[in-house]
């Protein structure tokens, strides 16, 4: 193991220490009250019947909490949680547990609050350092590049929806072709650096994202939208139509990404195992790997967008909806965002394929 390897070990080692240091000590980062449950006591249970005959225990749990923040700090609040059984909207706390709460300043007496939300940063900074060391350990240079270029693009998508909020007059799909055009173009170039591949693989990505996206905007147009049922976007006030193409704008690019990286990948892989290789044999060989990944790749979608509906579905049906009413109002949004991913699936592997092979005589031709 070289000094350089082992220098980026120690940094990974103290960024993990350090936020791990971070986030269990910054309650003054806060401006909500933030109280630590010391001790909790169950005070009453009660038994609900719930509509369709489904049973429901209730139970009241009396709280001890100490502030972490705030004028009040140290000090003892009381707070009162109600939770059900079937834990739907509510949870049961325990000791240990940190919470957002809000003070009632009125009572003199001793110090009260309601419970507003749960501190969850130490949970998701577990997760997010479980889901590093994994890339790390897989990956290695490939993993660690591939944390940089996932964290880039998550501040570049955060910064390209703040300019989005705080102008009025500009189309959120602008908005967000010119941010896949930079995150197509900066993860290729972290992940697989500047080469012949890289190159095809970009272009791949942008022609299949875009040409997927004018064919859904023309489905839409000529079909005037029927079936697309856009009521759980209209609280939104913008316009639900572009934040609804925005998004499927932006879902639809990592899969066609990933496509466009093994099209252009595996064409070169066989141009470098064998530099004599005939183009028939490249079509050949590049077709019959599209269609290996071309279902996964779609089915891979589908259950990515339909599996977060499942709760309402089952929401639904629970309180006696019809069955079509019940898909249409859920699947129409999901299922249109499948099945645009999956054109753009589709296209990105004849697309890729001739634009690796393009690449390939090029290289021919110099060497």
């Amino acid at each position: 193991m070289g000094s350089r390897q082992l220098s980026v070990y120690a940094v990974i080692a103290l960024l993990f220490i350090t936020s791990i240091i971070f986030v269990n000590n910054n309650y003054s980062f806060y401006e909500r009250p933030i109280a630590k449950v010391i001790k909790t006591t169950l005070e009453k249970t009660t038994e609900t019947n719930e509509i369709n005959e489904i049973k429901d225990q209730l139970y009241t749990q009396n709280i001890l909490a100490q502030l972490k923040n705030g004028d009040e700090k140290g000090q003892h609040i009381q707070l009162t949680n109600e939770y059900s059984s079937s834990g739907a909207y509510d949870q049961e706390y325990q000791v240990g547990n940190e919470l957002f709460v809000s003070i009632d300043h009125e009572k003199k007496s001793e110090l009260t609050g309601t419970i507003k939300d749960v501190k969850r940063d130490k949970y998701v900074l577990i997760v997010a350092w479980v889901f590093i060391f994994t890339l790390l350990i897989v990956g290695k240079k490939q993993g660690l590049l591939s944390v940089i270029s996932l964290a880039v693009n998550a501040i570049l998508l955060s910064y390209a929806l703040d300019i989005y909020l705080k102008t009025s007059n500009i189309s959120l799909v602008l908005v967000c072709s010119i941010s896949i055009i930079l995150f197509t173009v900066l993860s290729l170039l972290l992940v697989n650096g500047f080469n012949e591949k890289t190159y095809a693989a970009i272009i791949a990505t942008l022609l299949g994202t875009f040409v997927s996206l004018l064919i859904t905007y023309l489905v839409m147009w000529l079909t005037s939208e029927n079936g697309l049922r856009y009521e759980e976007m209209q609280f939104i006030s913008r316009p639900y139509k572009m934040v609804f193409i925005a998004g499927l704008l932006i879902g639809s690019l990592g899969a066609v990404m990933d496509v466009a990286i093994t099209m252009s990948s595996s064409i070169f892989w066989l141009y470098e195992k064998n530099n004599e290789i005939s183009i028939k044999a490249l079509k050949t060989s590049g077709l019959e790997i599209g269609k290996d990944i071309m279902g996964t790749m779609t089915n891979i979608l589908f259950f990515a967008y339909i599996s977060g509906t499942i709760p309402m579905i089952i929401l639904y049906l629970m309180n006696s909806s019809a069955l079509g009413f019940t898909l249409s109002m859920n699947l129409s949004l999901e299922l249109a965002r499948a099945l645009a991913g999956g054109i753009g699936i589709v296209l990105t592997i004849p697309i890729g394929l001739y634009i690796s092979i393009f690449f390939v005589n090029r290289k021919r031709t110099k060497s």
